[in-house]
């Protein structure tokens, strides 16, 4: 009997990105509260994230909300935008930062490891650079530890792939 296995990955779709991004474009141009203002949405370097600008709080809320709308319709994960930078005010105009994250860094993978060893012990796990490996003779294993893992509740996106 084979070993089954896949990998669990913190990434978003790059072009579903873009999508999610042009359609908030044509919104905010077509909406008649932000009519009139610096109400803006642009590309950080490398679409890494997105720069919401606005005169007010207010602005940057709308903007953020109509993206994170636009995301769920197209199934980006909201935990993909990190939204725990502050707003920078300028010349008043508010500038926020919003990054996405893309990544499992080692801290996660740790937790994630942690978590399969104690509710699966006969599932093995293994941290692979920024991805966690999970394997098991039995698909049915490995569908249990999907559900474990979904159920986590996580603070950033996680995305299954390389089944095997």
């Amino acid at each position: 009997m084979g070993m089954f296995s896949f990998d669990i990955e913190s990434t978003y779709d790059v072009g579903e990105m873009n999508n999610v991004y042009d359609q908030a474009q044509r919104e905010i141009s077509t909406r008649y509260d932000l009519k009139g203002t610096q109400a803006s949405l642009e590309w950080l370097d490398d679409k890494k994230g997105v720069k919401i600008c606005g005169d007010n709080q207010y602005h940057l809320d709308a903007i953020i909300e109509m993206l994170r709308k636009k995301a769920a319709t197209r199934g980006v994960s909201q935990k993909t935008f990190d939204v725990s930078e502050e707003p920078e005010t300028t010349n008043l105009r508010m500038i926020w930062k919003v990054v996405f994250k893309n990544g499992l860094k080692s801290d996660d993978a740790n937790a994630i490891t942690k978590l399969l060893r104690d509710k699966l012990p006969k599932v093995k796990s293994q941290i692979q650079g920024e991805s966690v490996r999970v394997m098991s003779g039995k698909k049915d294993e490995l569908q249990s530890a999907m559900q474990i893992v979904r159920d986590a509740n996580f603070d950033f996106p996680i995305t299954f792939t390389n089944f095997r």
